[in-house]
Parts: C-alpha cells; structure tokens; sequence
C-alpha cells in the first residue's frame, strides 16, 4: 500500500463529500478511491468512513485520523514548497572551498558582492590548498587551480592560470639574469611544495622541452610566502601570476626567461553531478564567470613593455 496516497485519497473522500467526486479530483478511478479506503482501513484495523448508499460519513476514529492526515499532508506539501522554493532561487547556506592564495586575494571581494546580490544566500569559506571530497566533506561546490582528472564533478572555466619565474631587481642585479633554463642551477630557486615534480622545473621553448633540477634555501606550500621572501631579494620563483600580478606591473618583480614557457593550468570552479542543481550553486557559478576572462586583471603587466615575453611556467596549485 502506498500509505501517502491512500491518506490523499481518504482526506478527498471527506473532503469532497464521496468516493465519485474525490476520485475526480485525484483523477483516479473510483475503484481505485475505493481501494486505497479499504486497504488503509485494513492496515489501521478500524472503520474510517461510514458508508451508505447516499452518502459518507466519519465514524468517531475516522474523524480523529482525518485531522491529522490533513494535517501531514499540508505539510508535506509545505515542504516540497519550500524545495521548490529553493531550487527557484538562491537562498540558504553555500559552503565554498578554494585555495588560500586565491581566494584571499581574488574570491574574497568577488563574494562580498555576491552576497549583496543574494542577500538570502549565507557564505561558509574555507580555504586550503589541499584537495577536498566535496562530497564526503560536505561543500557544494570548489575552486581548483589545476588539470583537472576525469571525474563524476561538474567543471566551470573560470580563467586560465600562468605561472611566471621572476625575481626582484635587487637580486638579478647581484646574480645576474637566467637566460637559458639551464641558468638556474646557478640560482637560487625557491621552491613550492605540492608541487607535482618537486625540485624540477619544466619549460617549452625554441629547443624544445626542458627540465631543470633546482635548489634553493626556502620551500614553502604557500605561494604568498614565496613571494613575500622574492620580494626581499632572496630567490627566483615560479608562481601563479594572480599572486605577483601587481607586483610585475610595478617592477617590485622582473620575469625572466621571456622565450621558455610551460603550458598554463585552469581556474574551475567544479561541483557534483547533480541533476538538480541548486539555484545557490548555479547562481554563484553564473557570477563567477564572468568576472575573470581570458585575460584577467592580475595578467595586465603581460601587455606592459616590463610584461612583453612573460613567461607562462606551469606548478600544480590546488
């Protein structure tokens, strides 16, 4: 028995006074109407409805368990209201996971303004560099800075990712300026720890693809904090250009090695399969995309004559 649709079909009978009008309504047969009374009765072990010829009427328990079918009926519909609702238009709790550099520097604002256009939708951010199961760990929906696997998560492109080494001033002008990959053996390279060929550097350029061995005095699993000691005069790095961007514009960095580049990676933003996708979901997606663009803000210096020949080195950001 299928208990839902014989309350339905008990609180039409009362409620349209008989089984011929009730099964109108449900757009049932009256047999079926019927049916569903009597197996409901069944389970109960009770008389629900008096019965003659003319009319119907409730019996005392009948009366009793009419008011609380209708009861659990209106709000079961209440509550598929309230889904619908949801799925019409953002609102709720969206949990966000992206990595620390980015998200501080570029998602940050980019939420603010989300959160003025979707003032019923609430924001729960986390940032780290490690790869979550959006799925086990409870996010709907992530910001991944990579190549991406073959997965069962939905993918976004958001802008695409260039690495860039540069150095400052200070330091190329006391050890001089790479020309060649094979140059920076005799640097010191800071390095990023998760990267995927940790101490390796991979290039593409007029001979080809090149590998480097590096070493440096600094690894660290924060590109900021590359940064933060570059800027001191103290190394080469090889980092997102969202996070030295302006750094370059100004000069406070020089990228070098104008000729050697390495295929860039992708800003996604990636969620599960779902074939109900939440308004929330959908609706910050659809704000994020346009928001970067193929040339983003942060690659402005490429376009500057500082800028001309950059370099687009590759480093697995998660």
């Amino acid at each position: 028995m299928d208990r839902l649709a014989a309350m339905a079909a008990f609180v039409q009978v009362v409620e349209r006074g008989g089984f011929t009008a009730a099964a109108e309504e449900l757009r049932l047969s009256r047999a079926m109407v019927s049916k569903h009374v009597q197996d409901l009765e069944e389970h109960l072990g009770a008389r629900l409805l008096n019965r003659t010829t003319r009319k119907v009427s409730l019996t005392e328990i009948g009366r009793v368990y009419h008011e609380r079918c209708a009861e659990i009926l209106a709000e079961i519909a209440e509550t598929e209201g309230a889904v619908g609702d949801l799925q019409a238009r953002p609102r709720g709790r969206l949990r966000i996971n992206a990595p620390v550099s980015f998200g501080a520097l570029h998602l940050a604002a980019l939420i603010a303004d989300y959160m003025e256009a979707q003032p019923e939708v609430t924001i729960a951010l986390t940032l780290n560099d490690r790869v979550v199961d959006l799925v086990e760990e409870g996010y709907d929906l992530a910001i991944r800075i990579a190549r991406l696997p073959d997965s069962s998560l939905i993918a976004r492109r958001l802008a695409p990712c260039r690495l860039v080494v540069c150095a400052s001033p200070g330091y190329l002008g006391a050890h001089g300026r790479p020309r060649h990959p094979r140059d920076l053996t005799g640097h010191n390279c800071l390095g990023y720890s998760y990267g995927q060929a940790r101490g390796e550097w991979r290039f593409e350029g007029p001979d080809g693809a090149v590998a480097v061995r590096v070493r440096g005095s600094l690894e660290a699993n924060n590109g900021d904090v590359l940064r933060a000691v570059a800027l001191r005069g103290r190394g080469l790095v090889l980092v997102p250009s969202f996070i030295v961007g302006e750094d370059l514009m100004a000069g406070r960095l020089i990228p070098v090695l104008p000729e050697y580049r390495v295929p860039e990676l992708t800003i996604h933003a990636v969620y599960p399969h779902a074939r109900h996708l939440s308004a929330k979901v959908r609706s910050f997606v659809d704000f994020l995309v346009p928001c970067f663009g193929e040339r983003p803000a942060w690659d402005a210096w490429m376009s500057t004559p500082a800028g001309d020949g950059g370099e687009e080195p590759v480093l697995p950001v998660r």
